[in-house]
This record gives structure tokens, C-alpha cells and sequence, in this order.
């Protein structure tokens, strides 16, 4: 697993956190001193998968973050929507408690819970009207309709929808499951209604951006030493923080 780049990093693992029973983790840097920055980061479409976040999460943590890491099930009826919108609930109301500030708290997520962190950003309405400070868009599609809202992110730019918050995308450059094109037109498409959209892309693949590699004998992501991943997740745990702070993606 990555290293904690010198800070050390506490875990409270399975937290419940809404009316389906999921649970969640959450990372903190150990002697951070006031309400730490926040971020809340879905894991993709394999269901239940808040532990292939951890190595990014940790490293994300170890700058100084409040990490949330839930789990969700693409497979259930509504295709996520319940589950990823309960933890967004816990994120906010909850976050103070536990180290951060949940309402301003950076949303991302990686492949499948990207679209859906865009989404809540881009229709705010079902979130109460709340938006997070920034989104972070890590390895996504965006043409697909997210899992949050139903709605494909790009259908809702083009419908004139503005995320109203700072964008940050990351994609690994040799990802061959969601294609770094994907991240390249939706920085085209906000760049085209006037907003500064940093994009990154690590030469990596898709489990590399988040700090793993694919082992197909379990069908799951697992944490790497390698080289290129480890680089690429510092970059993302950069991209959260930097989110977190404020600082980049802000609209011409």
C-alpha cells in the first residue's frame, strides 16, 4: 500500500450510514487541529466496494482530509440512487462529528461514481438544493446517465445546466475500460459554457488512478506498489486536496 507521505492516517471502519444498513469508512489525519477538510469519494459499479478506495483514500487523508468512503450497489433497483444519496445525507450531517465540515465538502468519485458526484452538482434539487464546494471526477463516463439522478451529465450541460461549482478531472492516459476521451469532452463541453476545467492524465490505467491494479482472479481492484500508480493516485489525492482548499476549477 502507498505510503502516508509522513502523517499518520486513523480509520473508523462500518459506520451505518442510512436506512438501507450500508456502511461506511472514514479517514483522518491523526492530530489535525479544527474541522478538517472534507471529501466524500464513491468507489465505481462493482457493488460494495468502499475497500478498493482505501489506498487513495488514506493518501488523500494523510494531506490533511476527512475522507468518507461508502459503499454502494449499482445492482439494486434503482441502480445506486438510494445508497449514494443516504451517504451524501450522512456526509452532511455527520461530517462534524467526525473531524470535517460536511457542508462543504468536495464530492468525487472514481469510473461509475463520477457521473454521479457531477450529477448531484449539476441537478441540485435532490439534494435539497445543496452542492458540494468542488467535484473531482476521477477515470468517469459522462454520457451515461448518472447513477444519482437518473440523467446523463453531458444531456444536462447541453440542456444549458451549469454545475454552479468548481470541476476537476483526473484520467489515467492508458485506460482501456472507461477511455480518457470521456473526460476530454466533458472538459471541452464546460470549457465551452465558460469554465476553467483542469484535466490530468497520469499514464496509468483505470485501476491505477486509484492507487490499484485489476486482479482478474477476484475480479476486484487491489492495492499496488507500482510505480505509475502510486504516482497517479498522489496526483489525485493532490486534486482532492486542492479541491478541498478552494483552490483551481473556479468558472472564467
Amino acid at each position: 500500500m502507498a505510503p502516508d507521505m509522513g502523517t499518520t492516517v486513523q480509520t473508523e471502519r462500518g459506520l451505518v450510514y442510512g436506512p438501507s444498513g450500508k456502511q461506511l469508512d472514514v479517514y483522518r489525519p491523526a492530530e489535525a487541529s479544527g474541522a478538517a477538510p472534507t471529501v466524500l469519494l464513491w468507489h465505481g459499479i462493482g457493488p460494495d466496494e468502499r475497500d478498493v478506495l482505501e489506498p487513495l483514500a488514506r493518501t488523500a487523508a494523510a494531506h490533511g482530509l476527512l475522507v468518507l468512503v461508502p459503499d454502494w450497489r449499482s445492482d439494486a433497483a434503482d441502480g445506486g440512487r438510494a445508497h449514494l444519496l443516504e451517504s451524501l445525507a450522512f456526509a452532511r450531517k455527520e461530517a462534524g462529528g467526525l473531524g470535517g465540515d460536511g457542508e462543504s465538502c468536495v464530492l468525487a468519485g472514481w469510473s461509475a461514481g463520477a457521473g454521479a458526484a457531477l450529477g448531484v452538482a449539476l441537478r441540485p434539487e435532490i439534494a435539497e438544493g445543496w452542492r458540494p464546494r468542488a467535484v473531482v471526477g476521477v477515470a468517469g463516463r459522462y454520457d451515461l446517465p448518472a447513477r444519482t439522478t437518473g440523467a446523463a451529465p453531458l444531456a444536462d450541460l447541453a440542456a444549458g445546466r451549469e454545475p454552479g461549482v468548481p470541476v476537476q478531472l483526473v484520467h489515467g492516459s492508458r485506460d482501456p475500460v472507461v477511455e480518457a476521451r470521456y473526460s476530454r469532452d466533458l472538459a471541452e463541453a464546460l470549457r465551452a459554457a465558460g469554465r476553467t476545467v483542469p484535466l490530468q492524465e497520469p499514464d496509468t490505467d483505470h485501476a491505477g488512478v486509484i492507487m490499484t491494479a485489476y486482479d482478474p482472479a477476484t475480479d476486484r481492484c487491489v492495492p499496488t506498489t507500482a510505480e505509475h500508480a502510486v504516482r497517479a493516485g498522489r496526483a489525485v489525492a493532490e486534486v482532492l486536496t486542492e479541491a478541498a482548499g478552494g483552490g483551481g476549477g473556479s468558472a472564467a
